[in-house]
């Protein structure tokens, strides 16, 4: 095909369809048409193609400008798609937060919303219709110009571990499950890989600028375990990395992977990361690397919630004190990031929460100070973008976003 040709095609979401054998629109079959007269044919080509050529994007037809920092907020599906999601609209239009965090498959595997019947998701048959209609949210979004973050649980799975058992790890014939009786699917696994990368490539066509995965890593403890349960270890079985570098290359082998599946997609990828594995060259168990992790991604999420610490950073009780926790922390992630030669955005989930699980003595009652104290220490650190995280969507009010 000639370089000319590929020029006038552009970078529509119809030229792109019609290059990757994409099922188009009626109005995107319309568009085609007039690339599909007597003088020539355009073949298809696959997706790695059109990545490598580089001239290719996909278009959702939703415009959304990057903000001057993400100053976002957590939304699960149930909230995405009922009542709340217009107090949780007019919260962020009223203050300086400008993003939401929308769940698109949740901590279950559940997709929050029910994939079309030409979908290669539908036969799993695991979407759950909690958003009726995610155009239409993104829609009001776009009117709003709220960025929109699309949250993908990746191997923290049970609906997945329970279709395809195979897929997972198993303990006595059975899928072995947590304390908490959640699954998880095998990091190791293309298949898996594949299954969620197909997500995240529903939620940006659907419109959706970037693409936050979260979970992923090994079930916590898996280092006490690996030797009992049984599974595969896919392409890594014959590999002469012992357990721990096994497990490192898996998790951040799956997150190169799925940045270069979406690259033709036109969204961000970032990926959630628990916080103490800054503090450490990896965490072994869970395979969670920082540096290789924040070298494949274009932001870094690390969960640092006061509450989340045991006695670190020379702080006894750190959900006594948000301000020096996160102010800690920022000083070994700061060191961290500028040890990499293309360093990540950072942004950092807090608390909006009150731990009062840790019993009396051990936590507060968070409200705006508490939550002002957090984005303060990261500001004077030089980390200006931050997500708030509460799992009922519940956010402290009157709180100075900018302070």
């Amino acid at each position: 095909m000639k370089s000319k040709l590929l020029k006038s095609l552009g970078a529509t979401s119809a030229a792109f369809l019609l290059l990757t054998g994409g099922t188009p629109t009626y109005a995107e079959t319309q568009e085609i048409q007039q690339f599909s007269g007597k003088e020539f044919t355009v073949p298809l080509i696959n997706e790695e193609l059109a990545v490598a050529s580089d001239l290719f994007r996909y278009s959702s037809g939703l415009e959304f400008d990057y903000p001057d920092a993400v100053r976002g907020i957590y939304v699960t599906g149930h909230s995405a798609g009922g009542e709340r999601f217009s107090r949780l609209m007019d919260l962020v239009k009223t203050t300086d937060l400008n993003a939401m965090v929308i769940d698109i498959k949740d901590d279950f595997g559940d997709l929050t919303y029910i994939p079309a019947e030409d979908s290669p998701l539908a036969a799993y048959e695991i979407g759950t219709r909690y958003i009726k209609d995610v155009r239409a949210v993104l829609e009001q979004m776009e009117k709003e110009q709220v960025y929109p973050i699309a949250r993908v649980v990746v191997f923290k799975d049970t609906k997945l571990a329970e279709r395809k058992p195979e897929w997972s790890f198993q303990e006595n014939g059975q899928i072995w499950k947590n304390g908490r009786d959640e699954a998880f699917v095998n990091p190791f696994l293309q298949e898996v890989w594949d299954y969620n990368v197909e997500v995240a490539i529903e939620a940006a066509k659907m419109g959706f600028k970037e693409i936050q995965f979260d979970y992923v890593r090994f079930p916590e403890g898996f280092e006490r375990r690996s030797e009992t349960l049984v599974y595969s270890k896919g392409t890594y079985k014959d590999s002469d990395l012992d357990d721990v570098q096994s497990r490192v290359h898996a998790v951040t082998d799956f997150v190169a992977y799925a940045r270069e599946k979406l690259q033709p997609y036109d969204v961000e990828v970032s990926v959630d990361i628990f916080g103490y594995s800054a503090t450490l060259t990896e965490a072994p168990g869970i395979g969670q690397n920082f540096s290789k992790i924040s070298e494949n991604v274009d932001v870094i999420s690390s969960m640092i919630y006061p509450s989340h610490w045991t006695s670190y950073f020379g702080i006894a009780k750190p959900d006594l004190e948000p301000y020096r926790l996160v102010q800690e922390y920022a000083k070994v992630e700061n060191a961290k990031l500028a040890e990499l030669e293309n360093p990540p955005t950072s942004r950092p989930w807090i608390q909006d929460f009150t731990a009062s699980y840790l019993g009396a003595g051990n936590y507060l009652v968070y409200g705006k100070k508490e939550v002002e104290d957090q984005i303060r220490a990261l500001n004077e650190a030089g980390i200006n973008e931050f997500l708030l995280w509460n799992a009922g969507n519940s956010y402290t009010p009157n709180v100075d976003y900018t302070p």
